[in-house]
């Protein structure tokens, strides 16, 4: 089994870093993970490299990452936002992506990766 890529873009280093331990906590160390705090970081990760889950924050430090989403999707790589941002700010085009509202519960977390992402090997 390979160990899973995931990338985090989330511009608050604090929450960034709990959603780095939560993910990785949930693969059992089957896990690499990339951080950005930016669309134009994001971009450059996935440019360098395939990632297997995403998880979003809407407004990072220079914007917001429905375009990034938007690529994502159409590579067919699974994301979801983790936002402090209201769901109907989200385009009807990914209005189906998982969002899970700012502040979250860990277990909330775990759930949607388990649920919609399929994290677990």
């Amino acid at each position: 089994m390979h160990a899973r890529r995931i990338l985090i873009v989330e511009d608050d280093p604090m929450v960034a870093l709990d959603l780095e331990e939560i993910v990785l906590g949930l693969a059992e160390g089957e896990a690499q993970v990339a951080l950005a705090s930016s669309v134009r970081e994001a971009q450059r990760a996935l440019a360098s490299s395939t990632f297997d889950v995403a998880l979003l924050d809407i407004d990072v430090l220079d914007g917001k990452t429905f375009e990034f989403a938007q690529a994502l999707h159409e590579r067919g790589t699974p994301f979801a936002f983790v936002s402090g941002s209201r769901p109907d700010e989200v385009p009807p085009a990914l209005q189906q992506v998982p969002f899970v509202p700012k502040p979250y519960d860990p277990a909330d977390i775990e759930h949607m990766l388990n649920a919609k992402l399929s994290l677990r090997a």
